[in-house]
């Protein structure tokens, strides 16, 4: 199971950057991994189960997990072992 990073929390549309772009510019597509379940980053006892998305903007393809960490707060998260197009 690969090891994943916290990038950040925002509330729903709010920018962030996920491998050098910003994901609500871009169409998720749903990979067919399963969903996983992460520590929420400021209080690690509670888990959320996040999805795996993909973004391909121009010649990068950006591997991410996200999910509502409650109501419009999302939670973004990186695999430690994939570049992200970088």
């Amino acid at each position: 199971m690969a090891k994943w990073s916290n990038v950040g929390i925002v509330i729903d549309g709010q920018a962030i950057r996920v491998g050098g772009i910003n994901p609500w510019q871009h169409e998720w597509h749903a990979t067919d991994q399963p969903d996983i379940e992460l520590p929420h980053p400021s209080y690690p006892n509670q888990c959320h189960r996040m999805s795996i998305y993909e973004i391909s903007h121009e010649t990068k393809k950006i591997v991410f997990a996200a999910g509502e960490l409650s109501a419009s707060v999302w939670g973004f998260y990186v695999p430690d072992d994939h570049n992200n197009g970088t």
